[in-house]
């Protein structure tokens, strides 16, 4: 009897000192200071081109350099700079039936030019939002329209019109080949009593500036399957200043994504400490992603996706999952066989991975994971967030005191257990289809 015993003590001996080596690299202490400098005031909520942003991206560029992660092959540092151009509103001016209206009640949408005028019969019109029905849907079926349009909102939504307007008064990111006034289809959204428009003009102004932005990214390079890439993300930027009724107006962003960001961070260290990946890991904090994925689409023009074996991004797993306590959800779950791999690694543990319960918010292609996995990569996002009430979500409230530490202590051991398999080349998920234009 004591041989066939043998290999089960030998198998738990293993493991309780897998368990004993994580819980002394990724500790309470170290994921609690990653995720409190990332989400303090000091990081002025890290809105795109901010100086929060910068401050925050020599944050992770120190922990890199602590760990011991390597640059990106031909690169002399951590940063991954690339460069869009910076639109900021300047002035606005609406004329509806020869009444100049308040700027206060004017947010506009989609302005890519320089400077645009037009009128009732150089635009496609005008149009008012239908006061018995949602806010948010109705105005995302006019972005989607993309046509150049007023549009009539009732005072009724005055608090839903307030907080898009607090939204699209910060700088936008676009590319030089977007700078087109012929092309440019804006939205201009008004709240007014008014129920009709017989005549209306519109002039609109932006600043605009070629500036910086970047990516941070380092990597453990691979042993015997050195050219296969495993990525790990989190996005680093969030909403800076925003509106606010409370004093506060310091979007911290602890849950969205400090706390993806903190995952990855701390998954480098472990991974660095066990030195046994056979494939090359990749570790990167993605920026711009609150204004349009623009650090994960720039990542991914990098690199050949045919070489990219899975991609791990994390986002918002700061709250308990909908499923309970050790869970989370991947999205895009049935489109690869990633998870069931998680899964199989967590076997004999407490934690267990979900399929996206949210597909109805196409949550896989909302996040950064996105672009590779239009390109065909197994690229997935780990998520707890309970998105469809999370009232936090995009506020100044979500702030440090609001986690569950031990929800986001646990997910990312989890996330650094189950991966393991996929890191060492044991096993590769199957690819996804591409998405064809």
């Amino acid at each position: 009897m004591k041989y066939f015993y043998y290999p089960l003590i030998l198998l738990f001996i293993v493991r309780t000192a897998s368990a004993q080596d994580i819980d002394k690299i990724i500790t309470k202490g170290y994921v609690d200071n990653l995720i409190k400098t990332l989400s303090s005031d000091d990081m002025q909520g890290r809105a795109t081109f901010s100086p929060g942003i910068d401050k925050a991206a020599t944050f992770i560029e120190d922990e890199f350099k602590k760990i011991g992660l390597q640059p990106l092959k031909g690169a002399t540092g951590y940063r991954q700079t690339f460069y869009k151009y910076q639109l900021k509103p300047l002035a606005t001016a609406v004329t509806i039936d020869g009444k100049t209206i308040d700027q206060a009640n004017i947010a506009v949408w989609g302005n890519t030019a320089a400077n645009l005028t037009f009128d009732d019969k150089t635009s496609d019109g005008w149009i008012k939002l239908d006061p018995s029905k949602p806010f948010k849907e109705q105005y995302r079926s006019l972005v989607r329209g993309k046509k150049r349009q007023l549009v009539l909102v009732d005072k009724k939504f005055a608090k839903e019109f307030d907080q898009l307007k607090d939204f699209l008064s910060k700088a936008i990111a676009i590319d030089k080949e977007d700078l087109d006034q012929k092309n440019t289809s804006p939205l201009v959204v008004v709240l007014t009593s008014d129920t009709a428009v017989n005549n209306f003009t519109v002039s609109l102004k932006n600043s605009i500036n070629k500036l910086p932005l970047f990516n941070v990214a380092g990597i453990i390079p691979g042993k015997s399957k050195a050219k296969e890439l495993v990525v790990f993300s989190g996005h680093y930027d969030h909403l800076g200043i925003i509106h606010s009724a409370d004093q506060d107006s310091i979007a911290n962003g602890a849950d969205d994504d400090a706390s993806g960001t903190t995952a990855m961070i701390a998954l480098a260290k472990y991974y660095k400490k066990l030195n046994n990946n056979e494939r090359t890991l990749i570790f990167v904090a993605f920026t711009a992603e609150e204004i349009g994925g623009y650090g994960a689409k720039y990542f991914s023009q990098q690199l050949n996706p045919d070489e990219v074996v899975a991609m791990f991004n994390i986002e918002m797993i700061g709250k308990e999952s909908k499923f309970g306590k050790n869970t989370a959800f991947i999205t895009g779950y049935d489109k690869s066989d990633f998870g069931k791999i998680l899964q199989k690694n967590l076997e004999g543990t407490a934690f267990t991975f979900h399929p996206d319960p949210y597909t109805q918010q196409n949550l896989f292609y909302r996040s950064d994971n996105a672009t590779l996995a239009a390109l065909g990569v197994p690229a997935h996002t780990i998520s707890t967030d309970q998105i469809d009430i999370d009232k936090l979500y995009h506020t100044v409230k979500d702030e440090y005191s609001s986690l569950d530490t031990e929800n986001i202590l646990s997910t990312i051991k989890a996330i650094a257990k189950s991966a393991i398999t996929i890191v060492k080349g044991l096993d590769t998920p199957t690819r996804i289809p591409k998405l064809t234009n």
